[in-house]
């Protein structure tokens, strides 16, 4: 199967978001303001251009300083990483062979396995990348641990989380983080994007069709790399299982995601797209001996 890359534009939006904002006027009308750099709309406008393409423009430097910060705080909810070399070191090497085939390929991921009793998996901007022990333990193949892995690489390659919050007063004509760009009141603003981010991943989670585009990305992903691209599916049949007798489910994969049984519907439609699956590789033997 060739692998099409889709890239969206988001002029039309913008140029949609402009006119609801702004008071009903005749086109020819607005058009013509547009000609004077000084009219309000032609304010709005570049306005809103900086502020929905903020995101597409930072720096990746930029980009991983507040994946950093994030990660920080992921460590600090989540507890240390797993103190078994072996293991950090296979699920880097699966990590790092999907985004290799992702929609991003070009930036360096850093793959982390928590010791965590929660069901999680979270992508901080810029790539570093978790998961937690207790969702290790409950895949059964390298291809299930590819899935999941994929799918968080999907947020780091669609940039999800920043542009969760495009709209940021930090963000606006903010390129990268420099030492003035911390100053004063943008550095308020800055922190100010932390906490919103860190409520996104970390509680809320994301909008529910950023998951969907994630989910179709690693079945993509996995299946370009070699693997069975059911194995994603495979882990939230399993998920759901576990969630029917789950107490407590704040900060897991149930509460930061969507509900599991429209996520298995929309990936059970996607596996029609790959019709060789089945004589793709699972590994389960492999998983077995590198992960247990």
């Amino acid at each position: 199967m060739s692998a099409k890359r889709i890239l969206t534009a988001p002029l039309t939006y913008l140029v949609l978001a402009v006119f609801i904002a702004l008071p009903a006027l005749a086109a020819a009308g607005f058009l013509d303001n547009l000609l004077d750099p000084s009219s309000k709309e032609r304010k709005m406008l570049s306005g809103a251009q900086s502020v929905l393409s903020s995101s597409q423009q930072m720096d990746y430097k930029s980009e991983r300083t507040i994946g950093e910060r994030l990660a920080v705080e992921g460590l600090r909810r989540y507890g240390m990483p797993v103190d078994n070399q072996k293991l950090q070191h296979y699920v880097n090497l699966v990590g790092l062979s999907v985004a290799m085939n992702s929609p991003r390929p070009d930036i360096p991921y850093r793959f982390v396995v928590l010791d965590s009793p929660v069901q999680n998996a979270f992508a901080c901007p810029g790539g570093i990348i978790f998961v937690t022990s207790a969702l290790v333990q409950t895949v059964q193949t390298e291809a299930q641990l590819a899935g999941i892995l994929a799918h968080e690489v999907g947020h780091v390659a669609l940039r999800h989380a920043l542009k969760s919050i495009q709209r940021s007063q930090f963000f606006s004509g903010v390129g990268q983080i420099t030492a003035a760009t911390m100053k004063g009141d943008k550095g308020a603003q800055f922190e100010s994007m932390i906490g919103d981010l860190q409520n996104t991943l970390f509680d809320k989670g994301l909008d529910q069709n950023m998951e969907y585009e994630a989910d179709a990305s690693a079945m993509e992903t996995t299946y370009r790399t070699g693997y069975n691209p059911a194995g994603l599916m495979e882990v939230l049949l399993e998920l759901k299982r576990i969630e029917a007798s789950s107490p407590d489910k704040k900060g897991s994969w149930f509460s930061t995601h969507p509900p599991l049984t429209s996520r298995i519907a929309k990936n059970q439609a996607q596996m029609r797209k790959y019709p060789d699956a089945a004589k793709l590789a699972v590994l389960a033997d492999r998983f077995k001996a590198q992960a247990r």
